[in-house]
């Protein structure tokens, strides 16, 4: 598809962008005529080295790819092979059974495809001073229209109110319990570290996706957040986590391990981002993962191109302060998308250490299959580069079936307590349930 570019000066970038999604929900989301594929990208102005646009939105699709284990990887490879376009998407965690010798039995509370990508008819990116509308020869005609229909909307933000009866799959006790069996794991010497995760989930749950969304976005301003649309499933994701970003030879991953509270006293929260820098725990978790994704990335690197760029770096957010490690290689010539995402994924922060136990030992603690949350949402340019977020902090609605389910996690390490990894997990639960209110 050959596209052509459209580019407008912009004034005021916070309205412009809540008018773009006020758009994109009369015009697409909520008109039942008008279901189609849509995936929003937004980086809330987070100061970032390495972001390259402010937001990014993709409606519609030419063509589509939606399957499930065995071969999504490699197809994904000849799907960008075929279109040499923009593509956007997601990898769900349970792509890790074709990866490696693993498999999960439990409940699918979401029933999504395991990956799904999809070539945009309309693409728009937002910079800072600048909206583009990359769209085919054909739509040329269509792109005034609906620039005229985007400055048409008003700038205010519908925060829907809904009745919603949130459950959780674990209780407290039995939390506590599965913590405790994975601590006996890393006693034996099986693993080291352990991502594990807990699920909330709600049934006959009616609402405005995008409106949950706008509302989860003002709270939360994360770097990596992301509004998903696909069939009748609908992805709300407040994501502050880069699992891997490609810039020509160049490759990026910056996990998240360490994580703290807000605080509205200036000078407590101060001294609680302190405290987590310096936190023996935490930062061992950090390190613990950083020594994983360095391995991974060795595996498609030049020799001697793996360097921690930055190693367990303070960034705060709107509702918690995270430690954040840049790790960066260049990788051999010739390396293509699917080695890439074979020799990374699923990424080092949501499974443990070594990931093959880590990845075995959740099938047994947790009760759900992760799906899309822990998978990676995000794009792949014509010319090959991408940037995808890990799947955290993020609602799954499916609008057909009318359930909801969120879930949450810590990294269980030797010196964890139970009782603090639960309180973290609700911490990190805070930004989603307070969009549901």
């Amino acid at each position: 598809m050959k596209r052509t570019r459209s580019s407008f000066p912009v004034d005021n970038l916070i309205d412009l962008k809540t008018k773009i999604l006020n758009w994109v929900r009369t015009t697409y989301v909520d008109n039942v005529n008008k279901s189609q594929p849509i995936c929003y990208l937004d980086s809330n102005q987070h100061q970032d080295k390495y972001g390259k646009f402010e937001a990014l939105l993709a409606i519609g699709s030419t063509q589509e790819l939606k399957m499930n284990t065995p071969g999504c990887i490699d197809a994904l490879q000849g799907f960008h092979e075929e279109t040499q376009d923009w593509l956007l998407g997601y990898l769900s965690y349970d792509l890790k059974n074709e990866i490696e010798d693993v498999s999960s039995f439990n409940e699918d509370l979401q029933q999504a495809p395991e990956l799904f990508f999809f070539q945009p008819e309309k693409l728009l990116i937002l910079r800072k001073n600048m909206i583009e509308f990359h769209y085919p020869e054909e739509l040329q005609d269509v792109v005034h229209h609906d620039l005229e229909s985007i400055e048409r909307q008003n700038t205010e933000v519908d925060h829907q109110k809904i009745n919603i009866n949130i459950r959780q799959v674990l209780s407290r006790t039995d939390y506590t319990n599965a913590v405790n069996g994975i601590l006996e794991h890393i006693q034996l010497g099986d693993i080291y570290e352990m991502n594990f995760c807990q699920s909330f989930y709600a049934k006959h749950v009616q609402l405005s996706p995008i409106k949950i969304f706008q509302k989860l976005n003002d709270i939360a301003r994360s770097p990596f957040a992301a509004f998903c649309q696909f069939d009748d499933h609908h992805i709300l994701s407040a994501s502050p986590e880069r699992y891997i970003q490609r810039t020509g030879e160049k490759l990026i991953s910056q996990p998240i391990k360490g994580t703290a509270k807000r605080s509205k006293n200036k000078a407590l929260d101060k001294e609680i981002s302190l405290g987590l820098q310096n936190d023996p725990k935490e930062r061992a978790e950090n390190i613990m993962i950083t020594d994983l994704v360095r391995n991974d990335l060795a595996r498609t690197a030049e020799k001697g191109s793996v360097r921690v760029e930055e190693l367990c770096g303070l960034y705060s957010f709107r509702t918690v302060h995270q430690l954040i490690t840049t790790i960066s290689s260049q990788i051999r010539k010739g390396t293509r998308l699917n080695e890439i995402l074979k020799t990374t994924f699923p990424m080092g922060s949501m499974t443990g250490a070594p990931k093959l136990s880590a990845m075995n030992i959740i099938e047994e603690f947790e009760h759900n299959k992760r799906g899309i949350y822990s998978g990676s949402i995000g794009y792949i340019s014509p010319h090959g580069d991408l940037d995808l977020n890990v799947v955290i902090r993020s609602i799954l609605y499916n609008k057909k079936n009318q359930q909801l389910s969120l879930a949450v996690g810590s990294a269980i390490t030797y010196q964890s307590e139970p009782q603090k990894e639960y309180e973290e997990c609700l911490l990190k639960a805070e930004a989603l349930l307070k969009a549901l209110e």
